[in-house]
């Protein structure tokens, strides 16, 4: 019996063998040693051309079933939290009363109970939809990009894009997620790996450029695990050593989509588990800003360590979120101050994702760390905009002592004083380039957001 069974075997062997051997071969040589050179084939740029063809002739299909079956096609109104119609309240009133008790009577009455029930609802929904909460929501999509998850409001699909939908189905599930998986394993045990063995090495120069070069090229392959197509503008403007890079928050792969352009300084509580283990790795071969779970809570203690950092012209620009949480990538929180009161030059870093091909927003109170980046790995893409904008700093007015200077002007004209308004000032130019609304700084906005912040996020306000 076994030696029936024997040549069968072995075959089944075989084949595994090649299939992994040609599987691991591929991601060498067009993933990960081009990840390594910083260099890319235009493979991305390709796919996601050919996605957004897709999805036009996707949305011109619905649209045509839509008229053909007389079938209102939904548009979303706004990016909010309820469904709201924009009808007027004449036109609300009408129907309330129309489907009431006096619809038989002749005259209609100047006032009814019923009329109540209008007001009644539209101030339940200002409360429910304010202009905090709606920015902890998915963005909503006005075409459908062929995921489930965002096809609740299009339910008119011929048989052609059903056929194509379940062929996404089985490329992101079947190859995609697969190759993902692969790649973030191997960019995450080569960063885990590669920092430990640079972290024995004596500090100089030498261990500077190779840990830089080890993260770039670690970060680039976890890059590459989320299919991130990356477009970087203005790159003179870049952050340099002694620098605070001070960035719009609307995922954890925040940091990885900047750090594949450029190293940088984390700053961040720590961790136990895998988590840990990366960030105890890391430190080892580059100065990150770790604190203990007691420490955060001292705005000094976490100020002192931040300033001693910026003053060291060798090491990394520290990358800061001053949001405090992730928001849904349209608009921009009130910055907490704390990171424009350390006195080092500020860099202002704009992200702007695309929602076309995979929605980047960390929903934290929905989804845990895990389901996420499941998520974000059987998406289309992810893909984004990197602007990085002209530097700021400030300096002290007069000679007078120190207690008695509690104002700042910066070298820029277009830079106001306080770091109070310096920190209105980068949100403000935020805005600007990514076209966003601004949101009322009112502390039970700042006290909503706060609260909605996981216990791991950061930082210094």
């Amino acid at each position: 019996m076994d030696l029936f069974f024997n040549p069968f075997d072995n075959l089944l062997c075989v084949l595994l063998g090649i299939s992994f051997t040609v599987w691991f071969t591929l991601l060498l040589v067009f993933i990960i040693v081009p990840a390594i050179f910083g260099v890319s084939f235009g493979i991305r740029r390709i796919y996601m051309k050919t996605l957004l063809k897709i999805f036009e002739w996707a949305t011109l299909r619905i649209e045509r079933g839509a008229k053909e079956k007389n079938h209102p096609l939904y548009k979303p109104y706004s990016n909010a939290i309820i469904a709201k119609e924009p009808t007027s309240l004449e036109e609300e009133i009408k129907e309330i009363r129309r489907s009431g008790s006096n619809k038989d009577l002749g005259s209609t009455p100047e006032f009814e109970m019923s009329d109540i029930f209008y007001f009644a609802r539209r101030g339940v929904e200002s409360i429910m939809d304010d202009e905090v909460t709606k920015r902890f929501s998915a963005e909503e999509l006005e075409s459908w990009n062929l995921l489930t998850r965002s096809n609740n409001n299009f339910q008119y699909i011929s048989l052609r894009l059903t056929v194509l939908w379940g062929l996404g189905v089985l490329i992101r599930y079947g190859f995609l997620l697969p190759l993902r998986v692969t790649l973030a394993f191997t960019g995450v045990g080569l960063l885990v790996f590669l920092t430990s063995v640079v972290g024995l090495l004596p500090n100089g120069r030498m261990k500077s450029f190779l840990s830089e070069k080890v993260h770039l090229m670690c970060y680039r392959i976890c890059v590459r695990a989320l299919t991130a197509i990356i477009t970087y503008h203005d790159s003179e403007n870049k952050p340099k050593n002694g620098g605070i890079c001070v960035a719009n928050h609307t995922s954890p792969i925040d940091v990885i989509i900047l750090a594949s352009d450029g190293c940088y300084a984390m700053v961040g509580q720590i961790h136990g588990g895998l988590m840990g283990v990366i960030q105890r790795s890391m430190v080892k071969a580059c100065p990150h800003v770790w604190f203990e779970r007691s420490e955060v809570k001292d705005r000094h203690l976490v100020a002192k360590r931040l300033s001693d950092h910026v003053q060291d012209k060798s090491k990394l620009p520290i990358l800061i979120f001053p949001e405090g949480t992730c928001i849904n990538n349209t608009s921009v929180m009130m910055f907490k101050k704390g990171s424009f009161e350390i006195g080092a030059t500020v860099y202002p870093v704009a992200i702007k994702y695309d929602p076309r091909f995979g929605d980047a927003f960390w929903n934290s109170s929905k989804f845990g760390m895990v389901n996420y980046l499941l998520r974000m790995m059987s998406s289309w893409a992810i893909v984004c905009s990197v602007w990085y904008l002209p530097p700021m700093s400030r300096e002290r007015i007069g000679a007078a002592p120190e207690e008695l200077q509690p104002r700042w002007t910066v070298h820029r004209p277009d830079c106001v004083s306080t770091s109070d308004e310096m920190g209105r000032r980068h949100r403000a130019l935020l805005l600007e380039w990514l076209g966003w609304k601004i949101l009322p700084d009112i502390n039970s906005s700042l006290f909503g957001v706060l609260c909605r912040a996981p216990a791991g996020h950061l930082l210094l306000g």
